[in-house]
């Protein structure tokens, strides 16, 4: 999948989510993309929305939050805390190309789209909440540029009807595995999901991560991810609603080295001869023959190192003749062999 001048099928792509942790400071934000870039990520990402274009500003109980890490607020307080200014989106995409890092945004509206379209985004993320509101992914769609859609509370008719839509519009996809909870405990990440998605779907697959740490997008990665998306914030003592499930620079930068060595690990399918081969063991002759003389277990042995023949011939060379004198420790070949 190409996103941007980046290509999946070469390199994992490595996203880094600004979301809420700019904590309302341009400064900030622009920070945070800098750290992003020298913690080793591939891309910034923002998020594209006004409480307006989310919900209501409503405080009956159907708009309240219930639980989790932002109790309390009703969805139009907490969506007004977390909001990326629109007048700070120029300034962010044009800095995060000055350091040659891929940019884009999660659009949560139509308007938001039409926004987006002027900054010439790498792709289009759609948020895992947004994924039934099949309007909005059909109009990003219809800009032609890659779409990432996370998955986290769609269903399996949903995602497949996404698929369709990608598919009529001929635009790429990529489906993050994605569990929507903040943070995610780690027995419900359920990374087995994402190969049988790749098989399912038959799409790019990634994982958009909410766990703590960096044990899952590793995991993710030798399961078959492609992208891998965490949400990066430059302090912890920061202000934000989205903190407490988010990376620090020492911590991204661990993590992207960590799936880095992972794609070194798991290399290519390769079955031809290995290094070291050498040290394999191989027919020797262990005492000295004449010319003519017979091949016997007394004088042929198969040990270290592996120039010699295949130590799977050695009963058929058993009684078999010298064609030449040979010497201890030399490698026997067939053409020392007659009948």
């Amino acid at each position: 999948m190409k996103i941007g001048k980046f290509d999946t099928s070469k390199k994992v792509f490595i996203i880094a989510e600004l979301s809420a942790n700019h904590s309302g400071s341009l400064q900030i934000a622009k920070d945070t993309i800098y750290a992003a870039k020298e913690a080793g990520a591939d891309s910034i990402k923002l998020q594209t929305y006004t409480p307006e274009w989310m919900t209501i500003d409503s405080k009956k109980d159907d708009f309240v939050i219930k639980g989790g890490l932002w109790d309390g607020k009703n969805l139009y307080e907490l969506y007004k805390w977390a909001m990326t200014p629109l007048e700070w989106h120029e300034e962010l995409f044009n800095y995060a190309n000055s350091l040659d890092l891929e940019v884009f945004s999660s659009p949560f509206s139509l308007e938001a789209v039409d926004l987006l379209e002027q900054f010439n985004p790498s792709a289009y993320k759609i948020a895992s909440f947004e994924v039934p509101w099949y309007d909005l992914i059909e109009y990003a769609a219809s800009k032609k540029r890659p779409l990432i859609v996370s998955t986290g509370i769609a269903t399996l008719q949903e995602i497949q009807d996404v698929v369709e839509i990608c598919k009529n519009k001929k635009v790429e996809l990529a489906l993050l595995k994605c569990t929507s909870a903040y943070p995610t405990p780690l027995e419900d990440a359920n990374l087995k999901t994402i190969p049988a998605m790749k098989e399912i779907f038959n799409v790019e697959v990634g994982f958009s991560d909410h766990t703590l740490g960096i044990t899952a997008p590793i995991v993710a990665v030798s399961l078959g991810a492609r992208i891998i998306e965490k949400h990066f914030i430059l302090d912890k003592n920061l202000p934000s609603p989205d903190k407490d499930f988010s990376l620090t620079p020492n911590e991204f930068k661990e993590m992207a080295k960590a799936v880095r060595d992972t794609e070194k690990l798991l290399g290519e399918i390769n079955f031809r001869v290995k290094k070291g081969r050498k040290f394999a063991r191989s027919i020797y002759v262990s005492n000295d023959i004449k010319k003519g003389e017979k091949i016997t277990r007394e004088n042929i042995k198969v040990i270290r190192p592996g120039y010699g023949l295949h130590p799977k011939y050695y009963n058929k060379i058993i009684g078999k003749s010298a064609c030449k004198d040979l010497k201890k420790g030399d490698r026997l070949r067939w053409e020392d062999l007659g009948e």
